[in-house]
């Protein structure tokens, strides 16, 4: 089918200049070469498409009615090629990422923000949930990649660690005085704590390090969001469970205060996911490079 298109486009050629001469010009072969190209076609057809003369070539009917269908066809193909090449210059196409509210809120918006700068013609999709949700949107091609809290362990996923993020506690004024000196797992575990709900990658995380600790959590308040378990411990509800880089302002204007742990839980990153049998779009690969960076 190759040979065949290469075969069309020399046939479009020449009937565009009716001539075998003026076609070898224009593609830079010989004339010859040409002349044998549309023999071959002709063969292959078993119809001739050209009536020879002196003055050089005009077409029959048969090849005038397969010029209109050559014609159109090799259009299409070339607008196809130029529509590759939009893609892969991201000045058309989607990209489609999973990725959790808190992620989305805190470290993913100025990276959406300054991907959309680059590339304005490009459509973005953003599907919100918890990781395992995001997760299995990733499998069943509802999403390109997932932005979301590791560790995920998949082996049909490739993981990209991208940011160092820190699980701690925090409280309000009125637990000042009882949190002012530093304490150890078990001694927080008989507070009243807030976290995040069980689904939640952060919390099983955090759950999972103090079980290693022989220490059983059960929290007070096991709340939707982030945001919302910074607000319950802002109102002295209990001390909550939060990523240190996503409660900076509430500890740097004094609204919130963090504990002291006599061990602390080991830092985990945030991520992007893909799946191994699916190579990369060219958006996909553009935004891992930019997140990355």
């Amino acid at each position: 089918m190759v040979i065949k298109l290469d075969l069309y486009r020399i046939f479009c050629v020449v009937g565009k200049n009716q001539s075998f001469s003026g076609a070898a010009k224009e593609l830079f072969m010989t004339q010859p070469a040409i002349s044998q190209s549309i023999m071959q076609l002709e063969k292959e057809l078993d119809t001739r498409l050209f009536n020879r003369t002196p003055k050089g070539v005009t077409l029959t009917n048969e090849g005038s009615l397969l010029l209109e269908y050559a014609n159109s066809a090799i259009n299409l193909i070339e607008i196809g090629e130029e529509k590759i090449a939009e893609f892969k210059n991201l000045t058309i196409g989607e990209l489609r990422i999973g990725v959790g509210d808190t992620i989305s809120k805190y470290f993913l918006l100025p990276q959406l923000e300054a991907f959309r700068n680059r590339y304005p013609n490009l459509k973005l999709k953003i599907e919100n949930g918890t990781t395992d949700s995001l997760i299995s949107l990733l499998k069943s091609g509802g999403v390109d990649i997932v932005v979301c809290n590791l560790p995920v362990d998949d082996p049909s996923l490739n993981v990209t660690p991208c940011m160092d993020i820190h699980d701690t506690f925090v409280y309000g004024d009125k637990y000042r005085k009882l949190l002012a000196r530093p304490i150890g797992f078990r001694e927080l575990a008989k507070l009243p704590l807030i976290f995040l709900e069980p689904s939640s990658n952060s919390r099983k995380y955090v759950e999972d390090h103090f079980l290693s600790k022989g220490v059983k959590i059960s929290p007070e308040f096991e709340l939707g969001s982030h945001d919302l378990v910074v607000e319950f411990a802002r109102m002295n509800m209990g001390i909550a469970c939060v990523t240190r880089e996503f409660t900076k302002d509430y500890l740097e204007s004094g609204a919130l205060h963090e504990v002291q742990l006599t061990e602390q839980i080991p830092y985990r990153s945030i991520g992007v996911c893909s799946l191994k049998s699916v190579p990369l779009s060219p958006a996909s690969s553009r935004f891992v490079e930019l997140i990355e960076g």
